[in-house]
């Protein structure tokens, strides 16, 4: 059942990120929306096998939040993306639990049944990123977790809200 909501709540964000006024910004984030091949992936993470512990900053309005990445070919992937520019992200309230939003880009998934909790932070669909502030059980790949969720909810709320990804300093 919750699959279903999520799959017409995907169906719905891309139908309407794809009409509209389209401003700068945006269209820069779409010459970047191409998926990455197998082999530009690799050859992007080639030398990183060793990937020291990496964080990224989260900011949701004026609230900035560090989270530590895993280590896997997403997180990679999306330091490759992140050391081009920060990356803004609008995400959707769904199901009082989550916001989720289009990456602009496909990243490797290696989804696993998962568990999630308030602050976690994964992949779904290898295009979309999900910011927990509830649980939920489902087949995502894990990308990292809010490392101190003080005012968490009180910025992530309950409705759609707009984030910026950079690397952390």
């Amino acid at each position: 059942m919750k699959k279903s909501y999520f799959m017409i709540l995907t169906a719905l964000i891309f139908l309407f990120s794809s009409c509209g006024v389209s401003h700068p910004e945006q269209q820069e984030s779409h010459l970047r929306a191409e998926p990455l091949s197998k082999a530009k992936a690799s050859e992007k993470t080639k030398g990183n096998e060793e990937m020291e512990t990496k964080k990224i900053k989260v900011q949701i309005d004026n609230f900035i939040f560090t989270a530590t990445l895993e280590n896997n070919t997403a997180t990679k992937e999306l330091i490759d993306l992140l050391e081009e520019e920060p990356i803004t992200i609008e995400m959707t309230d769904y199901a009082g639990m989550e916001k989720v939003g289009p990456l602009g880009a496909t990243l490797t998934a290696t989804n696993e049944p998962t568990t999630t909790h308030s602050g976690d932070i994964v992949l779904y669909n290898g295009d979309h990123i999900v910011l927990f502030y509830g649980t939920n059980s489902w087949s995502y790949t894990r990308l990292g977790k809010i490392d101190d969720l003080s005012n968490w909810k009180e910025a992530i709320g309950t409705k759609d809200i707009t984030i910026v990804l950079s690397l952390s300093d």
